[in-house]
C-alpha cells in the first residue's frame, strides 16, 4: 500500500489526447518538430515545395544558421518577474515582433490555407500579410479576420490589375502593402524540378501514390473546393478563369525592368503603409528610406530565389545604423525560436517575419498548428527576455548579444 501511495504522490501521468491533432502537436516542441510531421503528412511533392529553396538551398540554411553564429551575454539579479513582450509596428501595438509573412498556394498544406493563418494571426494580435498568390481571396480573408492585415503585392506588368488589387484591399480593411521586389525573375528550385511539381499541381502516378500513404491530406484536399489564385481570378482578369490559364497569365507577368520608379506608382495609387520586401543590402536599404517607403523587410525571400544571397540576421545591424532612425525594420527568414527573434531586435529590427514555418503548422495540425506555433515563438521571445535579464522588448540592444567566436 505503501508503494501505491508513492506512486500517487511522486507521479503524473500525462494527459490523453483524444483528438489526433492534438496527439500530433503534444509531440512537438519547437519548428523542427513541426516541420517532421509535415513531412510525414503531406505528399512529398507538396513538402518539398514548402520546404525548399533555390538552386543548392544554401541560403536557406545560411538564414537559420546565421542566428546560430550569435550568442547572449545574459544579465542576472534584474527582477523579471513582469516581462512585457508588447512592442509597436508601424504605429500599432503588437503581442510581440512577429508579423505572419506572406506564402503563396497556401491551401496545399491544408484545406483552410490562409483563412486558417489570418484567424491564428487575429488570435495573437501579429500582423497577417496576405500574398496576391494567395488560394484565398482579400475578401474572404476579412470576412474571418479584424485583426492587422497586410497585402502583399508583386510589381506587375498589368497595372489595372494591380489597381484594382490595392482598391480592394483598401475597402476591406488592409491597412498596408508590401511590395516585393526580389522577383524581376523566378528563382530556380531544383526540387520542384526533380518533382515535376508546378502550380496549379499536375497529378502524376508518383503523386498518387504519394498520397495513398498520407490518406489524411488526401481527404482534406478532395473534400475542398478547387485551389485556385483566388486574388488574380478579379473582376478586370475574369473571376472564372481557370487554374491552369491564371499561372500561365501569373508567370508572364513578372516585370524584369522593375525599378525604384514602380514604388513611387504604388505611392500614388496606395495612401496606406508601405513596405519593401527583398532588400538585400546596406545601399538598398538606403535608397528604400529616400524613397519614403514606411518600413522594409530585409529578406531573400526565404532563399527561394537568389541562392547565395546574404543571411539576413548578419544585414540587420549595419542597415539599422545606416536608417534605422528613417524606416521601420523586420527581420525575413531562418526564423525558428523566439530567441532568434530577441537576436534580431536586440541588432536593431522592429519585428521579424516567418513564413515556413507557419506551412510546416498548417500541414501538421491545422490552425491548431499555426496557433501552437505562433503562442511557442511567444513563449520562447518572454522567456529569453527574462533569462537575458530584460525586462521588456523596448530595453533590447546590442549589449545583449555578440558574434560567437568559432576559432
Amino acid at each position: 500500500m505503501s508503494f501505491l501511495r508513492n506512486l500517487r504522490t511522486t507521479i503524473k501521468f500525462r494527459e490523453v489526447h483524444l483528438n489526433p491533432t492534438q496527439r500530433r502537436l503534444a509531440r512537438a516542441a519547437n519548428v523542427e518538430d513541426l516541420r517532421k510531421i509535415a513531412r510525414k503528412r503531406l505528399p512529398k511533392g507538396v513538402f518539398d515545395y514548402i520546404d525548399g529553396a533555390a538552386d543548392t538551398e544554401w541560403t536557406m540554411r545560411e538564414n537559420s544558421s546565421g542566428f546560430k553564429r550569435i550568442a547572449f551575454r545574459p544579465r542576472i539579479l534584474r527582477d523579471v518577474s513582469n516581462i512585457e513582450t508588447k512592442t509597436t509596428l508601424l504605429g500599432k501595438t503588437i503581442d510581440f515582433p512577429l508579423v505572419l509573412a506572406p506564402t503563396g498556394f497556401g491551401r496545399i498544406a491544408h484545406s483552410q490555407g490562409e483563412l486558417a493563418v489570418a484567424r491564428s494571426a487575429d488570435r495573437a494580435n501579429l500582423p497577417y500579410t496576405l500574398s496576391t498568390l494567395g488560394t484565398r481571396s482579400i475578401e474572404e480573408v476579412s470576412a474571418v479576420s479584424k485583426g492587422r492585415k497586410w497585402f502583399q503585392v508583386y510589381v506587375w506588368k498589368d497595372r489595372e490589375l494591380l489597381k484594382e488589387m490595392l482598391q480592394r484591399a483598401s475597402v476591406h480593411g488592409f491597412e498596408a502593402i508590401m511590395i516585393t521586389v526580389d522577383t524581376p525573375i523566378l528563382g530556380r528550385r531544383e526540387r520542384d524540378i526533380r518533382n515535376g511539381f508546378t502550380l496549379p499541381p499536375k497529378i502524376g502516378i508518383d503523386t498518387l501514390l504519394s498520397g495513398m500513404i498520407r490518406p489524411g491530406w488526401v481527404w482534406d484536399f478532395l473534400r475542398a473546393e478547387p485551389i485556385t489564385f483566388a486574388n488574380v481570378g478579379g473582376s478586370h482578369q475574369g473571376g472564372d478563369k481557370s487554374p491552369i490559364y491564371l499561372s500561365e497569365y501569373i508567370n508572364g507577368q513578372f516585370d524584369p525592368s522593375l525599378s525604384w520608379s514602380d514604388v513611387e506608382w504604388f505611392q500614388k495609387h496606395w495612401k496606406g503603409p508601405i513596405i519593401l520586401k527583398g532588400i538585400q543590402t546596406v545601399a538598398d536599404a538606403q535608397l528604400a528610406a529616400k524613397a519614403g517607403v514606411d518600413a522594409i523587410a530585409l529578406s531573400n525571400h526565404g532563399g527561394r530565389q537568389l541562392d547565395y544571397s546574404p543571411a539576413m540576421v548578419d544585414l540587420v545591424a549595419p542597415v539599422a545604423d545606416a536608417v534605422g532612425d528613417q524606416v521601420e525594420i523586420i527581420c525575413d527568414g531562418g526564423i525558428r525560436h523566439g530567441s532568434d527573434i530577441v537576436k534580431a531586435v536586440a541588432l536593431g529590427a522592429r519585428a521579424c517575419m516567418l513564413g515556413r514555418p507557419y506551412l510546416y503548422a498548417l500541414g501538421a495540425g491545422g490552425e491548431a498548428g499555426v496557433d501552437f506555433l505562433l503562442e511557442t515563438l511567444r513563449r520562447g521571445f518572454g522567456d529569453t527576455l527574462a533569462l537575458t535579464g530584460t525586462k521588456k522588448t523596448s530595453d533590447l540592444n546590442r549589449d545583449i548579444v555578440h558574434l560567437r567566436d568559432h576559432r
